[in-house]
């Protein structure tokens, strides 16, 4: 049984290239892997290891004063998420890039926890808004969700001046996976004029696992960014499958990337289609001389 990890922080941190360095000598010894982003306003990772590896490492980041107060969710896993660690330093932990940044330690929205979500969800004139790409809210989302039409976060601000704007005098909920993106993004929503912002606190892997909520008003699953693919949130039975295929149609919470390796797209696709289809999106990738699938299956 393994554990995985999920947090982040905005801090300053003066040498994010020092500190990488540091911290994947660090990650080596213990034996953590796992994907971490630096920057100078701070940290966000997703590693896994055995428990007795994460309970270290958990100890090891907040003996620095900087992450002392640093929340970790922590999933339990029957497998390993992640193959070796990587770290790399980049410009900001979450790739939001606005040209007014926000500092979500002085402007972000309304912090509820599960039980203050799933009150705020029922309530009479809110507008729920998922922070999330398509493919991650085609997978699994919370009940009258807001689909934005993004493939990327960094789309999502030209978005909401396109599309969303009529909403501002309204009450608007926010989510995203861990929380991370949100404490942009609700920001950003405040300053864009929109009077109350609130984000679910944790994002909808804490939502998943409270003891009391249990998940509930979630449907599908939630898309992760490792080697798992998806995780289970609503857990008191009444989870539906939301997921369709891309070709039939067919209920479907099986991902996989477009066999064209210069397309990439994610497709919910089942196995059947897959064969049929080459694991691609179009005609195109699936005649594209370097499709994977070919080359897997030797369908020369």
């Amino acid at each position: 049984m393994y554990e995985v990890l999920l947090f982040y922080k905005y801090v300053k941190i003066d040498d994010p290239s020092a500190f990488k360095e540091e911290h994947v000598q660090a990650c080596k010894e213990l034996g953590i892997v796992g994907r971490i982003i630096v920057a100078e306003e701070g940290l966000n990772g997703t590693v896994s290891g055995a428990p007795e590896q994460t309970n270290a490492y958990m100890a090891l980041l907040q003996s620095d004063e900087r992450f002392s107060d640093m929340i970790f969710k922590v999933e339990s896993s029957a497998v390993q998420a992640f193959k070796k660690i990587k770290i790399k330093v980049k410009p900001e932990i979450v790739n939001f890039n606005l040209a007014d940044d926000v500092n979500p330690n002085e402007t972000t929205g309304t912090h509820l926890s599960p039980k203050e979500w799933l009150e705020a969800m029922q309530q009479e004139d809110v507008v729920i808004l998922d922070a999330r790409n398509t493919y991650e809210y085609d997978l699994g989302h919370f009940k009258n969700a807001i689909r934005p039409d993004i493939e990327t976060f960094r789309e999502l601000p030209d978005w909401i001046r396109n599309n969303f704007s009529q909403y501002k005098e309204k009450k608007v909920l926010t989510y995203c996976t861990g929380g991370i993106r949100c404490e942009k993004f609700s920001g950003f929503l405040v300053k864009e004029g929109f009077k109350d912002v609130s984000q679910l606190d944790g994002g909808i892997i804490t939502y998943g696992y409270d003891p009391e909520v249990k998940g509930k008003l979630w449907d599908g699953k939630c898309y992760v960014f490792d080697e798992r693919i998806s995780v289970p949130v609503n857990r008191t039975g009444e989870a539906v499958i939301v997921g369709t295929c891309c070709h039939c149609g067919d209920p479907e919470e099986r991902y996989v990337k477009c066999g064209n390796p210069e397309c990439n797209k994610h497709l919910l696709m089942c196995e059947n289609c897959e064969q049929k289809e080459k694991r691609s999106c179009s005609k195109g990738c699936a005649e594209h001389p370097r499709n994977r699938y070919v080359m897997e299956n030797s369908l020369l």
